[in-house]
C-alpha cells in the first residue's frame, strides 16, 4: 500500500486502493483534556475508516509507530518519540501551544505540525472570560470569602472593584485582542506589549465580534509598546495578565526583576504556559507580600501538586488548564480535528489549520 506524505504546501498524495478500506489511525497522547478526544471521536462516528485512540503517556512511544495523525496535548514529543512514528504524516495541538513538540525532528523526519487558529474557534474567547474570572476572584477575594461562608461571617472580606483599574496584557494575539474587547466595559485603562505590530490587522481585531463590527487595536488600546517595554508596563499596571507563547526567549520573563517593577499589591494572572513565570520568583514575591495576587490557569509542572507551597497563600487562585475547555471552544476544535483526519485519509489539502513547518 502506498503511504500518504504530507507536503510543503499542506497537501497530502493520493493513496493506492479503496479508502473506505484502509484505516486511518488517529492518536490523543494521555488522558488528560478527555472531551478533545470523546469529542472528536463522536463527530466521526460516522465513518468507520477512522480510528481514534487515546493512549497513555507512557504507552505512547511504543504505540505511535502505527498511527498517521497524532493529537499531542500535554504530552512532550522529542525526537527520540517522534523519530519512532514511522507513519506519522501529521502531529497537532488541541489548540494552540506547540511548546512540547520538537519542530525541528518533525520536519527532519517529514512530519507536518500544526495548531488550530484560537480566533476561529472560540478558543481565545474561552481564554479570555477566564482570566476575567481570575481577576474578578483575585479582587474579591474569592478564598477569604469561602473562609468567611464557612465561620457564617457576614460583610467581609473586603474587595475591590476592577473598575479604574490598569490592565497591562503582555503578549496582544488573540487571546490578548478578546480580552482587552471583554475589558473595555469594566472601565479600565488597557495597555500592551507586542513583538511587532505591523501584523497586527484591521482583520484579527474582529475575531469574536465585542464592542463592535469595526474595532481596530487604537479602540481597544489606551498605551501600546514592544517587549522590551514590559518592565515600565508592569510598574504602571495593577494587574498583569501574561498571554505570551512560550519559547526560548519567553522563558522565565516574569523574573524577579520583573515582578519587583511592578507595583506592590499589583496582580499577576497567567493563562499562557506555566515557564512564562519563574516560580522562585513567583514564591519570593508572595511571602514578602510585595506581589499582592495570583491567578493561574497554567502551572510550572501539569497536573499541578496541591501541595505546592505557593497553593497555601490565600491570595492565590489555580484553575486545572481549563481556560479554552468549554463546550463551544471544545466541539468547535473536534470539528476541526475530525475535517483534518477526513482530508488526510483523503489525500486532499489540508484545512483548518496552522501549518508551522
Amino acid at each position: 500500500m502506498k503511504q500518504v506524505r504530507t507536503q510543503l504546501s499542506g497537501k497530502v498524495e493520493s493513496m493506492d486502493g479503496n479508502s473506505e478500506e484502509r484505516i486511518t489511525r488517529v492518536l490523543f497522547c494521555g488522558p488528560h483534556f478527555p472531551a478533545s478526544h470523546n469529542y472528536t471521536r463522536e463527530y466521526l462516528r460516522k465513518y468507520p475508516f477512522l480510528q481514534v485512540d487515546e493512549v497513555p503517556i507512557d504507552d505512547v512511544p511504543n504505540s505511535i509507530s502505527k498511527y498517521h495523525m497524532c493529537i499531542v496535548k500535554s504530552m512532550k514529543l522529542d525526537s527520540n518519540v517522534i523519530s519512532l512514528a514511522t507513519e506519522m504524516k501529521l502531529i497537532m495541538q488541541y489548540g494552540v501551544g506547540l511548546d512540547g513538540v520538537d519542530i525541528d525532528a518533525a520536519t527532519k523526519y517529514g512530519v507536518r505540525v500544526a495548531r488550530i487558529p484560537s480566533h476561529v474557534t472560540g478558543n481565545a474567547a474561552s481564554c479570555a472570560e477566564m482570566v476575567i474570572y481570575l481577576i474578578l476572584g483575585l479582587l474579591r477575594k474569592q478564598n477569604e470569602m469561602q473562609i468567611a461562608v464557612e465561620q457564617r461571617r457576614l460583610g467581609e472580606p473586603v474587595g475591590e472593584t476592577l473598575f479604574g483599574k490598569t490592565v497591562f496584557i503582555m503578549g496582544f494575539g488573540n487571546i490578548g485582542i478578546d480580552l482587552a474587547k471583554r475589558l473595555r466595559p469594566f472601565g479600565v485603562k488597557i495597555i500592551a506589549t507586542k513583538r511587532s505590530w505591523e501584523a497586527q490587522s484591521q482583520d484579527s481585531c474582529q475575531s469574536n465580534d465585542v464592542p463592535g463590527p469595526n474595532s481596530t487595536t487604537n479602540d481597544l488600546i489606551d498605551e501600546k509598546g514592544v517587549h522590551e517595554d514590559i518592565h515600565e508596563f508592569a510598574s504602571n499596571a495593577d494587574i498583569v495578565v501574561c498571554c505570551l507563547n512560550l519559547n526560548s526567549e519567553t522563558a522565565g520573563t516574569v523574573n524577579k526583576k520583573f515582578i519587583s517593577s511592578m507595583r506592590k499589591g499589583a496582580l499577576i494572572v497567567n493563562i499562557a504556559r506555566g515557564g512564562v513565570l519563574d516560580y522562585e520568583a513567583v514564591l519570593d514575591h508572595l511571602k514578602s507580600g510585595h506581589l499582592g495576587g495570583l491567578g493561574i490557569d497554567v502551572a510550572w509542572t501539569e497536573p499541578f501538586d496541591p501541595n505546592d507551597p505557593i497553593l497555601k497563600f490565600k491570595n492565590v487562585l489555580i484553575t486545572p488548564h481549563v481556560g479554552g475547555v468549554t463546550e463551544f471552544s471544545y466541539r468547535s476544535m473536534a470539528k476541526v480535528v475530525g475535517d483534518v483526519a477526513l482530508q488526510l485519509h483523503a489525500g486532499i489539502p489540508l484545512t483548518g489549520i496552522e501549518i508551522v513547518n
